[in-house]
């Protein structure tokens, strides 16, 4: 088992987007629900399937199997809670870390946040100017809650 420990944060300029190439993620969920979120993904011309446990503090279990591109496609068009999450990722080098920059499209257009996955729940990092304010503990940002309640319509 994987273990997952990220910090989620609201972007605050668009001096990111000189540091990185975009790539398109389309991604869905076979099941959203908090205890066990199963989401396929693709990103660029690959597909994955991962498994996440419920988030205890910032820590969670994450399982990742590559999947065949046209079952991936065909689990977001036929099987997948709707909407589709779609949005682009830059992923930056910055201080010895990669933050990931997610740019939402569609009926979560407008939103754009970073993250940064860490080893330990206390590992200290350096901020980029561009990274705003910490949300984390807010259950609003995670992609698996954007599809009951997207963006555009907090």
């Amino acid at each position: 088992m994987g273990v997952e420990i990220e910090h989620k944060f609201l972007v605050k300029s668009d001096a990111w987007k000189a540091l990185g190439e975009p790539v398109l993620i389309r991604q869905g969920y076979l099941s959203s629900h908090p205890e066990r979120v199963v989401r396929v993904r693709i990103y660029g011309d690959e597909a994955f399937m991962t498994i996440k446990s419920k988030a205890v503090g910032m820590s969670r279990g994450e399982w990742e199997y590559p999947l065949p591109l046209d079952d991936a496609r065909e689990f977001l068009d036929r099987l997948c809670e709707q909407p589709i999450i779609e949005k682009t990722r830059t992923r930056i080098e910055h201080a010895g870390f990669t933050w990931e920059v997610d740019e939402f499209l569609g009926v979560n257009a407008g939103l754009v946040v970073a993250e940064i996955e860490v080893p330990a729940e206390d590992q200290a990092f350096d901020k980029p100017d561009w990274v705003g304010e910490e949300v984390t503990d807010d259950p609003r940002y995670l992609n698996s809650n954007l599809i009951s309640r997207p963006f555009s319509s907090w």
